[in-house]
């Protein structure tokens, strides 16, 4: 069976540093806001090329911290709208609402899957306050278009960065490109913990050190609560595993690279749509490799009774789901396209040459 992503090899390189390393916290009697969070939070905002870099519990949480810390520093209000791409994880959208803000869908590029660039300024309204970008499967979602657009109307640039760290725009890592930049530590994502963890990273000191007490209960110190805050901190944990494998990222993604680009080379001449392979100054870090086919469901049974499992990133439109119903409405062809037909196909950096061979071949006899 090859597995669609095989946590246990991902993690096996470091399971004997990573035992040290939790006796060592455990022996320390210090399990949050401690050395090793403050040192991740140091080489995270290094690596990306930001100035702040503040520890959440995760993915959401830092998005949503970031809107909301817009929100305390006057430069966001209730009913605000936020553009943001319709085929993203309701995760995404559920931070804009969470806040008292209005989410925006936008329709992405038929190939590149991302937001498309060329069509954002058709949804700006005397309401948009924001685009918020998602770096959809590790392609940088970037362009001078965005950038004019933050300077005509005056906009702020929030990045979810969840699925593409260490991807690049021009030589500026995801996460740097734009205001604030939200990061997953989820553990199935390119840098990925053992449990829940996120991050924020921007360059602005008053939103940072406004994020980090709306993190800690909205204190900014110990016993004063300026805001009516949250709980979501980073582990020591957590923070000391993300460390180790923090330096080993960019070879993992280049690995992921590679096998992509193999992928491509042998599934573009047939029926599958495949994510455009970007070019430069664009980089993509292959979170996920997604391919399109009308009959994606039937395609994934094939898959799995040859031996490979397969996944579904995502099945359901957010503007489809129960949660979202004032939405339902909304007519969006291509993301429901994509949702309907996206099957992503194994790819981490343990797979070996035979199991990759393996599915190419297998999809290839099946389409």
């Amino acid at each position: 069976m090859i597995k669609f992503l095989d946590l246990q090899k991902v993690n096996q390189p470091y399971a004997n540093q990573m035992a040290e390393v939790a006796a060592r916290i455990i022996g320390s009697e210090n399990y949050l806001q401690g050395e090793s969070t403050h040192k991740f939070e140091k080489e995270l905002s290094a690596y990306i090329g930001s100035s702040y870099a503040i520890g959440v519990g995760n993915g959401l949480d830092a998005l949503r911290l970031i809107l909301k810390g817009y929100i305390e520093l006057g430069q966001l209000q209730e009913g605000d709208e936020i553009i943001v791409p319709a085929n993203t994880y309701i995760a995404t959208i559920l931070a804009i609402t969470s806040n008292g803000l209005k989410p925006v869908l936008a329709e992405p590029h038929p190939l590149t899957f991302n937001l498309d660039l060329e069509k954002l300024e058709g949804h700006i309204t005397a309401r948009t306050k924001a685009i918020m970008v998602v770096h959809l499967y590790g392609q940088a979602c970037w362009g001078p278009e965005i950038e004019q657009l933050k300077t005509k109307y005056g906009l702020k640039i929030i990045e979810d960065n969840a699925q593409a760290i260490g991807a690049e725009w021009e030589g500026t890592k995801t996460g740097a490109l734009g205001d604030a930049a939200a990061f997953s530590f989820y553990p199935t994502k390119n840098l990925g913990a053992l449990g829940d963890a996120g991050a924020v990273a921007t360059n602005d000191k008053k939103l940072a050190s406004t994020i980090r007490a709306l993190a800690n209960y909205g204190s900014p110190e110990k016993n004063v609560h300026v805001y009516k805050g949250y709980n979501s901190r980073m582990d020591e944990l957590q923070a000391a595993f993300l460390s180790l494998k923090l330096a080993d990222l960019d070879k993992a993604n280049q690995k992921r690279r590679e096998i992509a680009t193999t992928y491509i080379k042998h599934l573009s001449p047939t029926p599958l749509t495949v994510q455009s392979l970007p070019s430069q100054p664009q980089t993509h870090v292959w979170h996920l490799f997604v391919v399109l086919h009308p009959e994606r469901d039937r395609l994934r049974r094939l898959l799995l009774d040859k031996g490979i499992e397969t996944a579904i990133h995502y099945p359901t439109p957010p503007h489809w789901q129960p949660a979202l119903s004032e939405y339902k409405h909304i007519s969006l062809p291509i993301t429901e396209k994509i949702h309907q037909q996206a099957l992503s196909l194994p790819l981490h950096p343990e797979l070996t040459k035979e199991e990759i061979e393996m599915v190419i071949s297998g999809v290839k006899k099946l389409i």
